[in-house]
């Protein structure tokens, strides 16, 4: 439900940014662009900002916040740094790649954000407003997705406005976001790197710089973002890997077909359309009243992993 007073859309220039910094300077919450969905912004040093952001998503506190940085420096201060991290900050960063890596002695980050765990999940993004932002509000930012928890993730200011209106202070409006699924959560805490969240950074590139990456299983200590079993939700049911359409449905399609589609993710395949489409078009189908929303088999393969991962967490009943 709304706040009394509206959030204010700011504009993505130099006016928009310094007042985003300002109010995030004075513990106040900034909705913001990245390349994979917009994020709740509030200063992560900031007890009270940190709670604030749990308090207006409606978020389990036992699950913990990406925390997000202008460098891969400012990670370095903030984690205990390993050779794997540097490998993978120097080929990824800044890009849709989360790290989880162990906090450092007198780490300034709030306990919050890491749900009282002695690790942090530190991203440099790859969407220059945001490291323009990180910049100017001189201070990492704590950013799970700009919407209410476990509802789909807002790829513009629009999808943060219908949910988030009157509860954070404002939005930069940086138009859609390019890859529109969440960053890819690996875990450097173990003595095997643990794929914690597929996401934009395909696990297959991540491999082929450092080898073997293992699963998290079903009941894993939540970590990271994005491990609750429902998650990335619309107020519609989802059913997967459907090859014919039931009444009241919606069909999402992928790839050519002869099924009549309500809206196709991707006409000719291509995984990354697919995955930058993905929030949008169930935003469009959940709000168009339909009594279900049937998507079409997608290949578990690159993109697809992670458009796969939020679709059961989307259809999940838990």
């Amino acid at each position: 439900m709304a706040g009394d007073v509206k959030t204010r859309r700011l504009p993505p220039d130099e006016t928009g940014l310094e007042t985003a910094a300002n109010l995030l300077r004075d513990g106040a919450l900034v909705a913001f662009p990245t390349e994979t969905v917009y994020g709740l912004g509030g200063d992560a040093t900031n007890d009270l900002a940190v709670a604030k952001i749990f308090e207006t998503k409606g978020r389990p506190h036992f699950n913990p916040l990406i925390v997000h940085v202008g460098s891969t420096e400012e990670a370095q201060r903030l984690s205990r740094w390993s050779d794997v991290a540097e490998e993978l900050a120097r080929s990824f960063w800044p890009g849709a790649l989360t790290l989880i890596l162990p906090r450092s002695n007198n780490c300034p980050v709030s306990k919050l954000a890491s749900a009282g765990l002695e690790t942090l999940a530190l991203r440099v993004p790859g969407h220059d407003l945001a490291r323009t932002l990180i910049s100017r509000a001189d201070c990492p930012i704590a950013a799970p997705s700009a919407n209410l928890s476990g509802r789909l993730s807002p790829t513009s200011a629009d999808h943060v406005l219908e949910h988030l209106d009157g509860l954070a202070a404002g939005v930069i409006d940086g138009g859609l976001c390019s890859i529109g699924v969440e960053s890819t959560v690996l875990d450097l805490t173990t003595d095997q790197p643990v794929l914690l969240r597929p996401g934009g950074m395909p696990l297959e590139a991540l491999s082929e710089l450092i080898g073997d990456i293992g699963l998290t299983g079903d009941n894993a200590k939540i970590k990271s973002p994005g491990m609750l079993a429902r998650h990335y939700a619309p107020s519609t049911p989802i059913r997967l890997n459907a090859t014919h359409v039931n009444t009241g449905e919606a069909l999402l399609g992928f790839g050519a077909t002869e099924l009549e589609c309500t809206d196709n993710l991707s006409q000719t395949g291509d995984l990354i359309e697919a995955a930058a489409n993905l929030f949008a078009m169930l935003h469009e189908l959940d709000r168009a009243g339909h009594q279900g929303i049937a998507v079409m088999p997608i290949p578990e393969s690159g993109l697809g992993s992670a458009i796969n991962d939020r679709l059961r967490r989307a259809s999940s009943s838990d």
